[in-house]
């Protein structure tokens, strides 16, 4: 769609940011809404964040998402964060508000939640989430809202003692003992770097884990990770982290667009296309 005057413009901030699928995401919904917007990919040094937002509010962008490395450095930035931010311990979705107020929330935990709802995973009773950093940060507080018991295990043990202190976790497992415990478990999420494309090789042991687990991961390159395959080889439910692309997208886009977007099979298919 062209860009005229009256276009309502975000987009999203990293560095670098030519990776991220957020602009084909968000131009196909302006696209399929018929809205009079467009979404731009802006590569912003970490040291000049603070410099962008204030320009990005005063040229009357509507907001923007951010990417690695600004999502924690973003919250000393805000004049106002919601819930979901202080409890992610991020940020990355600014709205610009019509005073000239930043507004800092994050999605990255609701869209991995609605991304287990899509595929039919209640995200309920007792949860095993590996990893300890910022995207671990965001899932379990997620998950803590839903009501889920959350243990969380990582190969820095004190990085784990951290998170749990700080979010009200169940409690915490050794790293090398989780693979015996899954028997106690209802869902088991990695949020952790391992499995990704260019991240070496990953085994996971899941001998131990009950017929009615759930297997979910964030990673989605590849679609199939090594945890999602060992969860397809013992016959349990995976999901993998694609969704949660899509569906951490949808607070942003209606925040600045007015239309709450579907995340339908189309959307699923235009990303998938692009991996």
């Amino acid at each position: 769609m062209p860009i005229r005057g009256t276009t309502r413009l975000a987009g999203v901030i990293g560095w670098p940011v030519k990776h991220s699928r957020s602009p084909l995401l968000h131009n196909h919904w302006c696209a399929h809404y018929a809205i009079d917007g467009a979404y731009v990919p802006l590569a912003v040094r970490p040291d000049d964040l603070g410099t962008a937002l204030k320009g990005l509010c005063a040229a009357g962008f509507a907001g923007v998402n951010l990417t690695i490395p600004h999502k924690e450095a973003a919250l000393s930035l805000m004049d106002r964060m919601d819930r979901s931010a202080e409890r992610a311990g991020a940020v990355n979705t600014v709205v610009f508000a019509a005073d000239g107020e930043t507004v800092g929330l994050c999605s990255d935990g609701t869209g991995f939640v609605a991304n287990l709802d899509a595929h039919g995973v209640s995200p309920k009773g007792r949860v095993l989430v590996l990893g300890a950093g910022g995207a671990a940060r965001a899932v379990v507080a997620a998950l803590l809202d839903r009501g889920c018991e959350v243990t969380i295990t990582n190969r820095t043990a004190a990085r784990a003692i951290e998170l749990r202190e700080a979010l009200d976790a169940h409690d915490t497992l050794p790293w090398d003992a989780w693979p015996e415990a899954l028997g106690d478990f209802d869902l088991l999420v990695n949020t952790t770097s391992l499995g990704m494309d260019g991240h070496g090789n990953a085994v996971f042991d899941l001998g131990q884990a009950s017929s009615g687990l759930s297997v979910a991961d964030i990673v989605y390159v590849p679609r199939q990770t090594p945890l999602l395959a060992a969860a397809e080889a013992r016959g349990l439910r995976g999901v993998n982290g694609l969704g949660m692309l899509a569906h951490q997208a949808v607070i942003g886009f209606e925040a600045w667009f007015g239309v709450r977007p579907d995340v339908d099979a189309a959307t699923m298919a235009l990303l998938d296309a692009d991996l």
